[in-house]
């Protein structure tokens, strides 16, 4: 059994009650009606008001400046939606002390609404503004005489097409990710690991019942865990830029640092002249191994076994085949070789993304009728279910909202394109489209793995833009910048979604609410970009990982797809085949059966990011497991509040860190 509060006096969760579980073979019109009855509270409270939308707005803001720096220096953004919820309850709390409690308290919908605002502004604006832009930037010819000094960033690309590419496709995002909710969060139950510990770190801030206070209790234990675990896995990166950390540390001799991976050297002997693959370690992230308890062990194990499959075997097979045809005339190396080790996932993310882009096209195809519904509503024949389709309609996003919104986004795209980067329209038109294919993939990749692989998306883009637009390398890092921008917008509202889906959220208010959280957003990162870097010798001080990679592929594929070893051709093909025949599979076997079934999309992220990422996952999924056999009732009540707070623990932390460092870094001191 599980448990929904209630609506209460003064806004506020009261006790909860019990509530059916749903039948394992329950169609999605009896899904809708089961969540209508016993989660849905939004029309009990208060949910989208202004201060919900102008705390969260700012709250996005700063976090948005944070990702940007973030993303420059060790290539990755975090999640905002838990450290939202949180600054909010407690920067609302010291208002209301400091006022004399003149204002009400935010009610549980209203935090919802604000965190939901504070992702879009802070998360899906910026996510391509440090690759794309930064790229363009790195690819401008210095002109003979002069220095990266004299190379102005706002010279390389005007500010008002960042503020119209940002805009339109953070928006993009947004509208794409309507006919995907009904789908993914309602019928299918994805898990969206980050979007359910927001919902279970709000539940915990608000409850009042004895079994609501113990889980709180938990999730306050898990918090602390996964604080301290971030804490002691501060970055060398960060530490490099915040002194006092850095003192800190050394005080102790470093003895208290948690590494941020443990290297496994026993497959270095399997590949030519014992070099090691690159990601081949355990990552003791608190946050992968917590995802993996909420994902459980079927998506878990699939990454296990086909990272495994990448790094003991094929990985092995190709370096062989690399190391003996090095020096022949004409041969691409499949993969990138460093000093001492080899980096497989830039060759393998070819295959592993076609797996995850069949796989979400062959799944959306096959049950087109519910995807349909998203646009024509929910229809149900009479009685309860035609009650409850009625409601439905009343608080969806209506499928009509996706057209009319992305008629004015799709010819400012498409105009953007064409002045800006000399793309034709066509091809601007096919790049538009190609986002909503990507933003489904990245999107379920989410709600399965909570990975969004937005490198990934945009490099298949840039595949594809290879073709379309050959030796227009700002055609190609355009492209990739609408696909990866987009998806990661329509992810992270999704994300948000299932927070709301989990509390009983009018998920129309909630789309509005990350609706104005991307005019935040723009509003802020674009001159944050510009102050940040106002030259390319500027630039060149960060790390910028992702940059660099996209760089890399731009400047490979602008030459033509040609220069992509047969072998990741091959990959293609393989994943494609791959990626449609799981699903149908799936679909072909009997209910009891498909628990066992591989998921596509774990087969597929596992080839895009490394082993360690999988590693954890799978270390999760035991733990979870073994929880189960040991003590089912305790795992079964108290496993989503450790895992989510040791989720919401590592991530704020995570933004704790970056934001010091983006200050720090600001203020030029230490």
């Amino acid at each position: 059994m599980t448990t929904v509060a209630q609506p209460a006096p003064e806004n506020q969760p009261p006790l909860p009650t019990p509530i059916p579980d749903l039948p394992a073979d329950a169609t999605p019109e009896q899904k809708d009606l089961h969540w209508l009855r016993h989660t849905y509270q939004g029309d009990r409270m208060p949910q989208l008001t202004w201060r919900a939308v102008i705390m969260g707005g700012f709250l996005g803001m700063a976090m948005a400046a944070a990702n940007l720096y973030t993303t420059l220096s060790i290539g990755w953004a975090f999640g905002i939606a838990i450290t939202a919820c949180v600054l909010s309850f407690c920067i609302w709390t010291f208002v209301r002390f400091c006022s004399g409690n003149r204002f009400s308290q935010m009610s549980v919908l209203e935090n919802a609404c604000m965190a939901s605002t504070a992702s879009a502004a802070g998360f899906s604006t910026g996510s391509t503004i440090a690759t794309m832009f930064g790229a363009l930037v790195l690819l401008h010819d210095i002109p003979e005489g002069q220095t990266a000094a004299d190379i102005k960033t706002w010279d390389v690309t005007a500010p008002w097409v960042v503020v119209v590419f940002t805009l339109c496709t953070g928006l993009m995002g947004v509208f794409l990710a309507i006919p995907m909710k009904r789908q993914m969060i309602n019928h299918e139950q994805l898990a969206f690991p980050s979007g359910m510990a927001a919902a279970e770190t709000l539940k915990s801030l608000y409850s009042q019942s004895t079994q609501a206070l113990r889980k709180a209790y938990i999730l306050v234990i898990g918090l602390g865990a996964g604080l301290l675990i971030g804490f002691l896995r501060v970055g060398d990166d960060v530490l490099g830029k915040v002194g006092f950390l850095k003192r800190f540390f050394d005080f102790f001799d470093n003895k208290l640092r948690i590494p941020t991976e443990m290297e496994m050297h026993f497959a270095d002997k399997l590949y030519p002249r014992g070099v090691h693959p690159a990601g081949f370690a355990f990552e003791p992230s608190a946050l992968l191994i917590a995802a993996g308890m909420i994902v459980g062990m079927r998506i878990s194990l699939s990454l296990l076994v086909s990272s495994v499959l990448l790094y003991l075997w094929i990985g092995p097979w190709l370096a062989g085949i690399d190391e003996a045809q090095r020096a022949v005339e004409g041969y691409k190396l499949t993969f990138i070789w460093g000093d001492g080790f080899i980096m497989l996932t830039r060759w393998a993310l070819w295959g592993g993304t076609s797996v995850m882009v069949f796989s979400s096209l062959a799944s959306v195809a096959l049950q087109w009728k519910t995807v349909a519904r998203a646009f024509i509503g929910a229809r149900a024949s009479a009685g309860d279910e035609a009650d409850g389709a009625a409601r439905l309609r009343a608080i969806e996003v209506p499928g009509k909202w996706m057209i009319v919104g992305m008629l004015p986004i799709t010819i400012a795209m498409v105009w953007l394109q064409i002045q800006a980067f000399g793309v034709s329209w066509y091809a601007g038109l096919i790049a538009v489209a190609m986002s909503f294919v990507l933003s489904l993939v990245a999107s379920r990749a989410t709600g399965e793995t909570d990975t969004t692989p937005i490198g990934a998306m945009g490099k298949v883009m840039q595949l594809l833009f290879a073709v379309l637009a050959p030796k227009n390398v700002a055609a190609n890092l355009a492209s990739a910048g609408i696909a990866a921008n987009s998806a990661s917008s329509s992810a992270d509202l999704l994300t948000d979604l299932k927070m709301g889906y989990r509390l009983g959220a009018n998920p129309r208010k909630q789309f509005l609410a990350q609706f104005f959280g991307v005019f935040f957003g723009t509003l802020a990162i674009v001159p944050i970009w510009y102050l940040m870097v106002p030259t390319r010798e500027k630039l060149e001080t960060f790390a910028m990982p992702a940059t660099r990679a996209w760089e890399a592929v731009a400047r490979i594929l602008t030459k033509g797809i040609g220069e992509l070893p047969d072998s990741a051709v091959h990959a293609i093909l393989i994943g494609g085949a791959i990626g449609v025949a799981l699903p149908i599979l799936d679909r072909l076997l009997p209910l009891k059966a498909r628990k066992f079934m591989p998921s596509a999309t774990g087969i597929g992220l596992a080839w895009v990011m490394p082993f360690q990422n999988c590693f954890s996952f799978f270390v999760g999924a035991v733990i979870v497991t073994a929880w189960v056999k040991a003590h089912k009732r305790s795992a079964d009540e108290y496993n989503i509040p450790v895992a989510s707070g040791l989720i919401a623990g590592e991530s704020l932390m995570a933004a704790a860190l970056a934001i010091t460092a983006t200050v720090v870094g600001l203020l030029g001191g230490s």
